[in-house]
């Protein structure tokens, strides 16, 4: 690579930035408040933004020294514009590259092309100036002005937006081009000798508080959008690769849009940090919950023959989960036998719920209490509620949400029942 490539980059014309800042990283934010403080004439500055805004700075070359741009002006015409920064001399760089390779937190970030917002400060304080101070900025423009006219303010503001990419631009302003200045840091920052104790990784705290005031503040927490957004439609004329089914990604991808929904609205309710976190879902159980909110046969399909379960039992979990999610699953599928203390409150429990004279006979079995003559069964599930089922067609199927007192889970079930079980 010859050292003229090397030390220079040229970037593709950016978009227009209509409804954005121009800036939203600390040095991007930086450099406009140099142009800012450079600039005499306020109107040029405002000018320079909207040519920015509309895409009207073509390709920008960035070399030690200067940036260099042809933009164009609201009337058609074209000018080169450069805007000149003093770059930073070999004692500047030596001070430079010793701070940072004094300092893990810096060494690391830099190595993998990140700018730490405490950089600038630590630099300044080894005398090295990166960003540029009032006057810094020299503006020369083929339309003759004499000081920042729109076409170099326009410029500017486009800079700020490719700092934002990569900050090693402002370095390279400076006269360091990124390759060169990684390679000299690495040299000095070369892993410790074996007798030496390893550097610590990370920031010291002292560097992470100090940059408070560099730092811009966290945005404004987002708004809660009515609905879940509509995820893209795949029905194309063009056809799917083979084994890709497209309705059964529109499904995967509604489905998952409909949760981050419901996630964001748990987490902007006040005293959210208080309710504990929902328990991951097995493979199974979730291959259920999406079951239960399909309503595409392909795709229902699909699940049932990935759940392996037969038709009918399928049809029976996702009323389980209709009307309880997991813990409802839990009480359809698993019978378990309680343990002395746990069916010493269910026997307490089933005493208190209904006067004497009017308490069903109940024929116990593990966690599940049967009505005699009726078609009702009362499950009780590890969590000390009650579910009520009913018979129908010779199986127990879910007949309502669980309840901590079994009587009113049993009001559920229908006056008259199948056989009982």
């Amino acid at each position: 690579m010859s050292d003229t490539y090397e030390n220079e980059r040229t970037f593709e014309p950016l978009p227009p930035a209509h409804g954005r800042g121009f800036a939203t990283s600390w040095w991007g934010l930086a450099w406009l408040k140099a142009l800012e403080d450079t600039a005499l004439d306020g109107r040029q500055l405002k000018e320079g933004r909207r040519l920015a805004r509309e895409g009207a700075v073509g390709a920008v070359t960035v070399r030690p020294g200067r940036i260099t741009a042809v933009v164009r002006g609201r009337d058609g015409s074209q000018h080169r514009s450069d805007v000149l920064l003093q770059e930073l001399d070999e004692d500047d760089w030596d001070r430079f590259l010793t701070m940072a390779a004094e300092r893990a937190g810096h060494v690391a970030a830099l190595l993998d092309r990140e700018m730490p917002p405490h950089l600038v400060e630590d630099a300044t304080s080894a005398g090295v100036e990166l960003l540029p101070a009032i006057g810094d900025l020299e503006a020369e423009c083929t339309c003759e002005a004499w000081d920042h006219c729109p076409h170099s303010a326009a410029l500017c503001y486009q800079v700020a937006r490719l700092l934002d990419q990569d900050p090693f631009v402002l370095l390279l302003m400076r006269g360091r081009a990124e390759r060169p200045l990684l390679d000299a840091l690495q040299e000095r920052s070369a892993g410790p000798l074996a007798d030496e104790p390893a550097l610590p990784q990370g920031v010291p705290a002292k560097e992470a508080f100090a940059a408070v005031d560099i730092v811009p503040p966290l945005p404004d927490v987002p708004r809660l959008p009515p609905e879940p957004g509509e995820p893209a439609h795949l029905d194309t004329e063009t056809s799917p690769e083979p084994g890709v089914d497209p309705a059964a990604l529109e499904f995967l991808a509604a489905d998952a849009a409909a949760r981050a929904h419901r996630m964001l609205a748990e987490a902007l309710t006040t005293g959210h940090e208080l309710h504990p976190f929902e328990a991951e879902l097995t493979e199974d159980q979730d291959t259920v919950r999406l079951a239960a909110s399909c309503h595409e046969s392909l795709v229902s399909a699909r699940l049932a023959t990935a759940s392996g379960r037969r038709p009918a039992d399928l049809a029976a979990a996702v009323r389980a989960w209709r009307l309880g999610g997991a813990a409802s699953l839990q009480a359809l599928e698993e019978e378990w036998a309680p343990g002395a203390e746990e069916l010493a409150r269910a026997v307490a429990g089933l005493d208190r719920a209904w006067p004497e004279a009017e308490r069903p006979a109940l024929r116990a079995a593990g966690n599940r209490w049967t009505v005699t003559g009726r078609g009702a069964q009362l499950r009780l599930g590890r969590d000390g509620r009650w579910w009520p089922y009913r018979k129908e067609r010779g199986r127990w199927t879910p007949a309502g949400p669980a309840d901590r007192d079994p009587a009113a889970a049993l009001e559920t079930m229908p006056a008259e029942g199948g056989v009982g079980g």
